[in-house]
């Protein structure tokens, strides 16, 4: 079996992307999609005709820029989960992720067009910022059955407040945790010694040891040496490149993790005071949320100016 198939069965494989025809060519259990993607998303010829429906909505009323947007990352996700047995993750704007009244109704009127669809909320997956705020509206939202993805994780006390609030998921973003490092000390990780991979592990061992069924999704991997590195975790969601990679190799892929090695640590709690000094302590997580937010913003301000004509 090529490494592609060895890591699927020991770990569920996501698809990171919106390409239909990589969902179709690779088949994971899941998809998942951001601000960026669905930029991307909008080139493939699949979506012009969503695309070009957006445009007509907002061409006849341009008040309606934010309905129209958050329809076509919808009638994008509404395709996906087409191709997928479990489900595909849509995420909240951006610039909501410090407002968790404004993200929970987000949240919500994004499964009610999913629902108009005729796709349940069990199909679907609500990616909202791992900011306090954003952590609040998913425990407000998972109370009601709206499962969450808990992105742009970067720190373990982001972590432990996630599984408190009962987030389904949550995903560490492994390979900006390493562009943070390599930043600042000039020096090369692969592996083990990889910082990304390091957190997830230090995460993963710490939800096992404690029955945490926050399912962990390792995301954002620069190379191959991280992804197996990681072999046994819950979820890996991987680029279509990289899963290219994993197809083409045929050598041996051994499990890392493993849910009966949880690490022997004591539980711990985050209120807010706390989740927010540990993210204080933390300057690489306290950057890379603040830039990923930005970038996510930024590509939807792209989005809304391809809609408008603007570009």
């Amino acid at each position: 079996m090529n490494k592609l198939e060895q890591l699927k069965a020991m770990t569920q494989v996501v698809a990171d992307t919106g390409d239909v025809e990589a969902i179709a060519k690779y088949q994971p259990i899941d998809a998942t999609t951001n601000p960026s993607l669905i930029l991307k998303a909008v080139e493939l010829p699949a979506y012009q005709p969503f695309l070009q429906a957006a445009k007509a909505t907002i061409a006849k009323l341009p008040r309606a820029l934010p309905e129209a947007c958050q329809q076509l990352a919808v009638d994008i996700g509404g395709e996906i989960v087409k191709l997928v047995p479990g489900r595909v993750s849509s995420e909240v704007d951006a610039r909501l992720s410090f407002d968790a009244d404004a993200t929970e109704r987000y949240a919500r009127e994004m499964v009610d067009r999913y629902a108009k669809k005729g796709i349940s909320p069990e199909r679907i997956l609500i990616k909202i910022a791992s900011t306090w705020e954003g952590i609040e509206a998913a425990r407000r939202l998972e109370r009601d059955g709206i499962q969450c993805n808990l992105t742009l994780l970067f720190g373990f006390g982001q972590a432990v407040a996630c599984a408190d609030a009962g987030g389904y998921l949550i995903s560490p973003f492994v390979g900006r945790i390493l562009d943070w490092h390599m930043a600042q000390t000039g020096e090369v990780y692969e592996g083990d010694t990889d910082p990304g991979v390091q957190s997830v592990r230090r995460i993963y061992e710490y939800y096992k040891a404690h029955d945490y069924r926050t399912v962990v999704m390792g995301a954002s991997f620069r190379n191959l040496s991280e992804i197996e590195a990681l072999a046994g975790c819950d979820r890996l969601t991987i680029s279509p490149d990289l899963l290219s990679q994993l197809a083409q190799d045929f050598g041996d892929l051994s499990r890392r993790l493993n849910p009966d090695q949880g690490a022997a640590t004591e539980r711990e709690t985050c209120p807010e005071a706390r989740f927010r000094w540990l993210l204080n302590e933390d300057a690489m997580a306290t950057e890379k949320l603040a830039e990923g937010i930005r970038k996510f913003a930024l590509d939807q301000v792209k989005l809304e100016s391809l809609l408008t004509g603007a570009v």
